[in-house]
């Protein structure tokens, strides 16, 4: 085995780079295709979250292949080498495997012990195998990580030490208060309807929201969360709209919840700004609160005397006093409190981070959300997943490092199986005569004895092999039995396609 991961996540690297080198669906296949063309790799998979980018492969030469891996995801990602290198960190086989496990568990998630990264790591192998860039390596990998997930939710209360994105979003904006409390009686709007805003919005229906409004660019898909959301018994209220419709029904809502696969802005401070406002602000300033033309797409600091320029037409529009920009939910804007919650789980962003600056506004996104778990308690459970993890972790090294033995102990044995036949054929050659009884008992006692001295030194290479550092046993019973690599090789490839004949399933996600 010689896994490889090269990557960055929230814990090594700045949100704002983060969202720079998201990779779009499109942008991983063809980063998967271009690693597997590189000459170290024989299979690869990318892992992409809100919060993580992580390239797995399997390579027969660790610095070329740290070396190639890197310029890959600094291509894909649009990020420079020089400015993508600070923030990625480098794992190599047992450690490798190590990390992906952590990684499932939920222990270097955002929000320690989130269940949600499991969709994510099956999606990662379910995408490696459309594309056949995941092999026996990989999918034994990811296979494993899922199992070792599941246990770890299963036999401890990891679920307790953290929760998923969406509840830890709600949470911040409920502001330290109960979410249902915060979230009763809500007008909702969600915007995307993939599994990240589907999840938020069953979680808002069973905080007792009024309503639910979903957009999507495929409006078939949002009919079919609005439906499944009103059929819920939550009691709430859904419905589906086209993207189209977005600007109107944010006027209508209380809460807006954003996650797509969108590449540029979905809510510009602009729209945000006419939303509360319920007008459309003067062109100055519309202008001037228009996203920028930098790769976050949010308006500069620069910008300030716009946004004043913004709270005092707002005020003017409502015909209130003064506002003052910048006050947290909860926190009076001379007697009102923030009109519009905005919840952001995309990366990139939905929302244009500008819009904090919007008097009435509330703005939870991946950034807040990373500030706010970085203080966040961690329960006991959390000790007793890394033991599962540590097990786990020498369990999958020792049954890959036996399995790679196999194939040579196995060529051993068919070798020494072909040279009684041989022995066999001579002596009926020499003793044409010899009667069927003695012939079945002198082979018999032949195979007994090749048996018997194969067996201690084949049980004990497969230990040896098992152990840490046991890879060269392999080599060494080669070298010692003169055995011819191309039949080890062939043995190997026969196995590999036994397993997935018996197995019809194996692989799949």
């Amino acid at each position: 085995m010689s896994l490889l991961v090269v990557g960055l996540s929230h814990r090594s690297a700045p949100v704002s780079v983060l969202e720079r080198a998201a990779l779009s669906a499109d942008a991983q296949a063809k980063l998967l295709q271009d690693t597997l063309a590189a000459e170290p790799a024989a299979e690869a998979a990318v892992l992409a979250t809100c919060n993580r980018i992580e390239l797995y492969a399997d390579v027969d030469k660790f610095h070329a292949g740290v070396a190639e891996l890197s310029t890959l995801l600094a291509q894909h990602s649009g990020v420079g080498l020089e400015e993508l290198t600070p923030y990625l960190y480098v794992h190599y086989e047992d450690r490798a495997v190590h990390h992906l496990f952590s990684v499932a568990c939920g222990l270097d998630s955002m929000v320690v012990g989130e269940g949600q990264i499991l969709g994510q790591i099956k999606d990662a192998l379910a995408r490696s195998q459309e594309l056949h860039t995941a092999g026996k390596l990989l999918n034994d990998l990811f296979q494993q990580a899922l199992r070792v997930g599941k246990r770890a939710h299963s036999e401890t209360g990891i679920d307790r030490a953290g929760q998923s994105l969406v509840t830890f979003g709600l949470e911040q904006l409920a502001a330290g208060g109960s979410v249902e409390t915060w979230a009763k009686g809500k007008r909702v709007l969600v915007i995307g309807a993939g599994s990240m805003s589907s999840l938020a919005a069953a979680t808002l229906a069973r905080a007792g929201v009024q309503e639910i409004v979903v957009a999507n660019r495929t409006l078939e898909r949002a009919l079919r969360l609005a439906e499944i959301l009103a059929d819920s018994g939550t009691g709430v209220s859904a419905r589906a709209v086209p993207m189209g419709a977005v600007a109107d029904e944010l006027t209508r809502a209380d809460v807006a919840v954003s996650c797509t696969g969108a590449t540029g802005l979905v809510l510009t401070a602009e729209a945000v700004a006419a939303a509360v406002g319920g007008a459309t602000p003067p062109p100055a300033v519309r202008d001037a609160l228009a996203p920028s033309a930098d790769p976050a797409g949010s308006a500069t600091a620069g910008d300030a005397t716009a946004f004043e320029q913004h709270a005092a037409w707002l005020a003017k529009a409502r015909g209130e006093g003064p506002v003052r920009a910048g006050a947290t939910d909860g926190e009076a804007f001379d007697g009102r409190t923030t009109s519009l919650a905005l919840l952001d789980l995309a990366m990139p962003r939905d929302i244009d981070a500008a819009v904090h600056r919007i008097d009435g506004v509330r703005l939870v996104d991946i950034e807040s959300l990373a500030e706010a778990s970085a203080d966040a308690p961690m329960a006991d459970d959390v000790e007793k997943v890394r033991g599962i993890v540590s097990d786990e972790v020498a369990a999958f090294g020792a049954a890959q490092r036996a399995a790679h033995i196999t194939p040579t102990v196995v060529a051993l044995r068919t070798m020494a199986a072909d040279l009684v036949a041989s022995e066999i054929a001579r002596l009926d050659g020499r003793l044409p005569g010899l009667a069927d009884k003695q012939r079945a008992e002198i082979t018999q006692t032949v195979r007994r004895v090749v048996d018997k001295l194969l067996h201690a030194p084949t049980v004990r290479v497969k230990q040896l092999a098992s152990e840490p550092g046991g890879a060269g046993y392999a080599d060494a019973l080669r070298t010692l039995f003169d055995l011819d690599p191309q039949t080890v090789a062939a043995v190997s490839r026969a196995d590999h396609m036994n397993n997935e004949n018996d197995d019809p399933n194996r692989g799949r996600a």
